[in-house]
């Protein structure tokens, strides 16, 4: 058998829904950094039939099984036995899709000697969850078009600006809404959609510029702008999609608090009432400090940057 970790992303330039057509898709760019602190886990065999268990209960996995039933059209897979664990709450707005597929992907590599490239195991991943393409690689990650291809690839490694990350867990239950419903749900009826779309290419220009130049201002700016447009994408979809609740918003005004008292900080939140909290080097512990203090928030998680995802026992990517 073979193991593999992998850890969620959070997407500092979000995308939010998928161009029509095989290939799962995005219809917009987006910019992400993978963090350590939360962890998948999954482990892959031979059987003698698909079987997938998650967190111990073992179901059906559509999503799962279409992956499976692509990449038998292209590699001698034999049924398989599945078991994933996540080391955080699961389909909770913390990217357990992302961290489950890349790990998903990467241990089908390593136990039936695939010969996968980061770049094949990235495309693979992406068909099972878009995000997932981000999570095959650590640091600072993107998800673009590259010669009609959609591609996921390291844009900077997790050492060349080692920002700190403070998760804020308001909830831990799944969401009512999946992300897949809940972007369908905005592709089809939200009047701001198409609007969306252009607005989020020229985030993605912005924050991968600021990235480069390592210019926390620049990319707190684009990073709580894009934050904050797709969820009033959300709200204005029909009917109107809420995923945050009361503690996120204390949570939102906490960070703001920190960042006029000259802390170093920004929030971020996808899909979901979880407040990501991304601050410079050396400041993650006294913005812990106050998340885990704000009304309603259940218990904070700090992490680093994150390396992409590997096999249990193989080295981080260089």
């Amino acid at each position: 058998m073979a193991t593999a970790i992998a850890h969620p992303n959070i997407a500092l330039v979000k995308y939010w829904g998928k161009q029509t057509g095989p290939g799962n898709r995005p219809a917009t760019p987006s910019l992400s950094i993978t963090v350590a602190g939360l962890t998948t886990t999954t482990r892959v065999e031979a059987a003698e039939r698909d079987s997938v268990c998650i967190n111990g209960e073992c179901r059906r996995e559509p999503k799962v099984e279409t992956l499976l039933d692509a990449m038998r059209d292209t590699f001698d897979l034999p049924p398989v036995a599945i078991d994933t664990r996540n080391d955080f709450p699961t389909g909770a707005g913390l990217a357990s899709s992302a961290s489950g597929f890349a790990a998903l992907v990467t241990a089908l590599d390593g136990e039936f000697g695939l010969g996968m490239s980061s770049a094949a195991r990235s495309d693979w991943a992406r068909q099972g969850s878009a995000s997932a393409a981000r999570s095959i690689y650590g640091g600072f990650a993107t998800l673009a078009p590259g010669d009609d291809v959609w591609t996921g690839a390291e844009l900077q490694a997790k050492d060349s600006w080692p920002l700190e990350v403070v998760i804020a867990v308001t909830e831990e239950s799944p969401k009512d809404v999946s992300s897949s419903q809940g972007m369908e749900r905005s592709r089809t009826t939200s009047p701001f959609y198409h609007a969306w779309c252009r607005s989020t290419e020229t985030d993605f220009e912005t924050a991968c510029r600021a990235v480069a130049q390592h210019d926390f201002e620049s990319l707190s700016d684009v990073a709580e702008h894009s934050c904050l447009k797709l969820h009033a994408l959300m709200l204005s979809s029909r009917p109107g999609l809420l995923y945050w609740n009361e503690a996120t918003v204390a949570a939102i005004d906490t960070v703001r608090r920190l960042r006029t008292a000259g802390t170093p900080v920004f929030f971020t939140i996808d899909a979901g009432p979880q407040v990501k909290a991304v601050c410079a080097p050396g400041h993650g512990g006294g913005v812990a400090a106050l998340l885990a203090r704000s009304p309603g928030v259940l218990r904070v998680v700090r992490g680093q940057l994150g390396d992409g995802a590997r096999l249990v026992g193989e080295p981080p990517p260089p």
